[in-house]
Parts: C-alpha cells; sequence; structure tokens
C-alpha cells in the first residue's frame, strides 16, 4: 500500500525504539496505545477481536474489548488520526509510513528480482536493508517476537540474494558489503558467507575466498561443532581452490584438524573435530 510521504505527513517508527512523529514534532503516547498502533502498524489491518485478544490475553473477552476501546480513544484523532476505526476492524491510515513496512516491502522486492537492482549500480541498493536496528527491541509479548524475527530472516535473505545479484553484475565491491552486512547480522549463517565467497570468486580473488572459508570452518567448528556444507565446499572448488592451498586448519590447541578427502584443498565433509 502506497504512503504519503510528505513532510508533515506521520511516521511511525518501529525498528529500534518507538517513536511517532508529525514532520519533525515527536507525539508521546501511552505504553498501550503504542502497542496497538504497532501492531496496526505491522500489519495495516487487523479485526478488533484479533486485537483485544492479542493484546490482552489474560483478559476476559468483555475486558478485553473494553480496553481497546479505551486504548483508541487515547489515540490522536481529527485531522491527526493515525488509524480508521470501522465496525469489525481497526485500519492504518494510508498517509501514515511505517518503517517495518518499508523494509519488509523492500526485502520482499529483492528477493523477487534481486538482479533487477543490482544491474543498474550503486543507486538501486536499497539503503533501509543496511540499518541496524531490531523490531521494538525490549518488547517481549508473543506478536513482537514473531514480527521480529519476519523481519530477521527478511532482510538477511534480502542481503544474500542482493549480494549474489550484485556479484553477477559486476559490482563486486558493493556485493562484499551487502555479504558482509549479512555477516555481521548474524556470524553462523552460511548462506552469507557464501555470498561473501561467490563476490570474492566472481572478481577472481580465489585466495581471498579460500582464506574467508577457512575462517568460517573454523568458527562453525569451534562454536556449533559442525563443518560448512557440501554445498559450500562445491561453491569453492568450483571456483577454482585447488591452485591455492591454505595453511592447515588447527583448533584452539595448535592440533591440525583431520581431513576425510585431501586430494583438493577443501573436502565436501570438511574437517573432523579434533
Amino acid at each position: 500500500m502506497d504512503r504519503s510521504t510528505s513532510p508533515s505527513s506521520p511516521h511511525l517508527r518501529l525498528m529500534g525504539q518507538f517513536r511517532l512523529t508529525y514532520g519533525a514534532e515527536a507525539v508521546n503516547l501511552c505504553g498501550n496505545a503504542q502497542r496497538l498502533l504497532a501492531l496496526v502498524g505491522l500489519r495495516s489491518c487487523v479485526s478488533r477481536t484479533v486485537l483485544a485478544g492479542t493484546l490482552w490475553p489474560e483478559a476476559t473477552e468483555a475486558r478485553a474489548r473494553g480496553s481497546l476501546r479505551s486504548t483508541l480513544c487515547k489515540l490522536p484523532h481529527g485531522d491527526r488520526a493515525l488509524v480508521i476505526c470501522c465496525r469489525n476492524t481497526v485500519s492504518l491510515v494510508d498517509s501514515v509510513t511505517v518503517d517495518a513496512c518499508v523494509l519488509a516491502d523492500t526485502a520482499l522486492r529483492v528477493v523477487r528480482a534481486p538482479r533487477a537492482l543490482g544491474v543498474v549500480g550503486a543507486e538501486a541498493v536499497p539503503a533501509v536493508l543496511f540499518g541496524d536496528g531490531e523490531l521494538l527491541p525490549g518488547w517481549d509479548e508473543d506478536w513482537v517476537l514473531l514480527e521480529r524475527e519476519r523481519l530477521r530472516q527478511l532482510r538477511l535473505h534480502a542481503l544474500d540474494a542482493l549480494a549474489n545479484g550484485l556479484a553477477r553484475a559486476g559490482q563486486h565491491a558493493l556485493a562484499l558489503e551487502t555479504a558482509l552486512t549479512s555477516v555481521r547480522t548474524e556470524p553462523l549463517r552460511e548462506s552469507a558467507h557464501r555470498a561473501v565467497v561467490a563476490a570474492h570468486l566472481a572478481e577472481g580473488n580465489v585466495h581471498e575466498a579460500v582464506r574467508h572459508y577457512v575462517a568460517f570452518q573454523r568458527l562453525l567448528h569451534e562454536e556449533l561443532g559442525v563443518l560448512p556444507s557440501a554445498l559450500f565446499a562445491r561453491l569453492l572448488q568450483s571456483g577454482g581452490e585447488r591452485r591455492h592451498t591454505p595453511s592447515p586448519l588447527r583448533d584452539k590447541r595448535g592440533r591440525t584438524l583431520q581431513t576425510r578427502r585431501t586430494a583438493s584443498v577443501v573436502g565436501t565433509d570438511g574437517p573432523r573435530p579434533p
């Protein structure tokens, strides 16, 4: 749904601390009003029954509906209205922009067509994907946890897809920056590290690709006691890793980790635990 972006339009910030602004003016809301507006902002239109049951799950149905009516009265009205209240639903006013929705829409667009964004250059890289904030930190309601994980996964998949698209388009520096942003967000996520290696290989930097693979291999072994997937090993092999032999992988005590396959730099099974 398109939202107005005029300077005086209301903007709802949910990535990071809750913040509602009209242009440069910040608006303070009570806790229940913040929770209600956040839920409606994330879902655009919510039934009154779902709203009441989600926000006041421990209350009786009648009491929850009463709390909903009371909280709706505490939201701005008139020319500054943020929601439209119908008999059975509460909807967000079209002029309200929600940063979490912008992030989700952008991430979905990138996942669906990463190459379309990569081929036109740096100006097409959506900056919203590079933000560090998470959804409503400190809020621990079940619905917030679900939405937070949904946005986190969307963003990570979009970063991986964008990095691979940029690498294919020859935008190697941007591809690496994008992939490393995904790595920073979730250091044990293999797909992010594969995107880094793919970017190095696309640029012809096989040594950089092997070095990054070995570093990730060590991290994964030390943290989880597992090996990178065979898919990752095949990616590196296809880039010509046989021409570059890295130093032996060692554990924290300096002992060399044995591999099941020694014919190539990286075997599909990786090192055995020491």
